[in-house]
């Protein structure tokens, strides 16, 4: 049996009254984005990319529209010193870009930090201690003034160095583990270290509040940043940033929490990656502001690219069913949401709506580069009529009667069930083709003649079959009618014309080509389908009656 009762809550809830970021409903303005991936990111992962990996990378986050990119942390090792230096004697950060390196509050790290950052158009020093209980009391064994007296001073070294060394320095402090600390303890030590620091209109300082591991509910976190915004020394010149875990899968509602809170910047990786169960999914956040009307100022617009870069230099995989970046995440292979999903569709392009709004789909695929044949409608088992109808329709121009899309999808379903697997459109194509579309009969028209008076259609027909050509004469109230009249006298076949529909499907004009569909109710009372495609419309309605006689005197399905 699995024993709950080792575990306490380890966390430290204020007061009630931090609690006015329950009276928002939502995020009015993206935060200032900060990515770690080059650092948190990379340093969870089993094989740390290489330098060439990395420089990749960076490219991405500067592409993607970060403007300040934690790189690493420059004294922890020479692949990280070396990345850092790369990136700046060769000129590769753009000018409206900062990094961000980290380092504990060690004078000899700091100071080595310094040396990596030499020449550097703009850097943030992020300095960190840890504050928690747990660290203090297990790893530290140091009292609370001892570990505030670690922060101040490296508060003071880091702005010493910052007077003597070139470059453009800001700097940033994190109490570590602060959802393990005291709210009061941690506002003390962060106060101390702002009364170093001093922070006014030309010296922004960033406060930094970690869920190193997370401990409580998000609604918990986001009253303790509450806390810390409303008390903190200096406000108006503090930038106060947040660096989720997601220990408790909720690092996405702790951080959307936290900025109703009042938190004005964010640092994660685009798809979570980090220590443990990662860091938040900036992908994530952002999509979700995106879908509300807020521009994350983040330029999202090919998730596929993303991944794949993601993918390649990290070796980790983006799970299918990710919020927004997935294989998946907007696929249907539900019928009833195809058939929703499908009807939703043609319903905005009628209107001719801007506002999204189809059902199951919360975003336009479009927008970050997937389409909606290969991402949206999936064909398995599990399929509907109306998904692939639709995929017929838009990504191929056939635009099926309702009856006729019905027996299809039971084609379809038939042969994914029995073969295990999804069909993707092409095979659908190939379905649809090989079952109902200008099959090869055996009966053959090779010519015909009409003659036409007010309201009857006479025609000459020939027929061939097995190599012998039979004249045939026969009369209707209309071509179709008259072509089907004399098959009926050829074949000596009872059957009713059911259901007839055309459309053309792409051109104009004599270059325009007719798609026909035809349904015949057979003597047992089913229906067999056929269609047919020719610049001729009377040729198109003539190939779909013959396949559908076919299916219907073979079996056809």
């Amino acid at each position: 049996m699995m024993d709950s009762s080792k575990y306490r809550v380890g966390y430290f809830p204020v007061d009630k009254k931090y609690n006015k970021w329950a009276e928002k409903d939502h995020i009015e303005k993206p935060p200032i984005w900060c990515s770690v991936d080059m650092r948190d990111g990379n340093q969870s992962l089993v094989i740390p990319m290489s330098l060439e990996e990395k420089l990749e990378y960076f490219k991405l986050l500067v592409d993607v529209g970060f403007k300040e990119i934690e790189v690493g942390f420059p004294a922890a090792s020479e692949t990280e010193y070396e990345f850092l230096r790369t990136l700046i004697d060769k000129n590769m950060i753009p000018d409206d870009v900062t990094v961000q390196v980290l380092t504990q509050c060690r004078e000899h790290i700091i100071r080595k930090t310094f040396d990596a950052c030499k020449g550097a158009p703009s850097a943030i020093i992020h300095f960190y201690n840890s504050v928690s209980v747990a660290q203090r009391e297990q790893v530290f064994k140091k009292s609370k003034e001892e570990i505030k007296k670690i922060a101040i001073d490296g508060a003071k070294l880091v702005k010493k160095l910052a007077a003597e060394y070139e470059g453009n320095f800001r700097f940033e402090y994190s109490p570590e583990s602060f959802t393990g600390t005291e709210p009061e303890y941690a506002l003390e030590v962060c106060n101390a270290v702002l009364d170093v620091l001093e922070p006014n209109e030309n010296n922004n300082v960033i406060i930094n509040l970690p869920v190193t591991v997370e401990m409580s509910l998000p609604h918990v976190y986001a009253s303790q940043v509450e806390y810390m915004s409303e008390n903190l020394k200096y406000r108006e010149f503090v930038t106060l940033s947040l660096h989720p875990h997601n220990d408790r899968g909720t690092g996405v509602a702790d951080t959307e929490l936290a900025l109703l809170a009042g938190a004005d910047r964010v640092e994660g990786t685009l798809f979570g990656n980090g220590e443990r169960t990662g860091n938040v999914d900036i992908i994530t956040l952002a999509m979700n502001m995106y879908s509300h009307g807020v521009d994350p100022r983040l330029n999202l617009s090919d998730m596929n690219k993303l991944v794949e870069v993601y993918e390649r230099c990290t070796r980790m995989h983006v799970y299918e069913r990710a919020p927004y970046a997935g294989a998946l995440v907007f696929a249907a292979f539900s019928g009833s949401h195809q058939d929703a999903i499908a009807k939703g569709m043609k319903y905005r392009t009628k209107n001719k709506l801007h506002e999204w709004s189809v059902p199951y789909i919360p975003i336009d695929p479009k927008d970050i580069g997937r389409t909606y044949d290969a991402d949206v409608i999936r064909v398995n088992s599990q399929s509907g009529k109306g998904g692939i109808g639709y995929l017929l329709e838009q990504t191929f121009g056939y635009s099926l009667p309702a009856k006729m899309r019905e027996h299809l999808s039971y084609t379809c379903k038939d042969i994914s069930d029995r073969e295990h697997k999804e069909l993707k459109p092409d095979e659908i194509l190939s379905i649809f083709t090989e079952n109902y579309l200008n099959i090869k009969t055996d009966i053959k028209v090779t010519d015909f003649d009409f003659v036409r008076d007010e309201d009857n259609v006479k025609i000459n027909i020939t027929f061939m079959k097995d190599g012998v050509e039979t004249e045939m004469e026969a009369d209707g109230n209309g071509s179709l009618s008259a072509i089907n009249n004399a098959l009926k006298a050829y074949t000596g076949k009872e059957y009713v014309l059911q259901v007839f529909t055309q459309h053309s499907m792409q051109g104009q004009g004599s270059r325009s080509v007719a798609a026909s569909y035809i349904g015949l109710e057979g003597e047992d009372g089913v229906l067999y389908w056929g269609a047919g495609t020719h610049t001729d419309v009377i040729k198109a309605s003539t190939k779909a009656l013959l396949s559908a006689f076919h299916n219907m005197t073979k079996g056809g399905k």
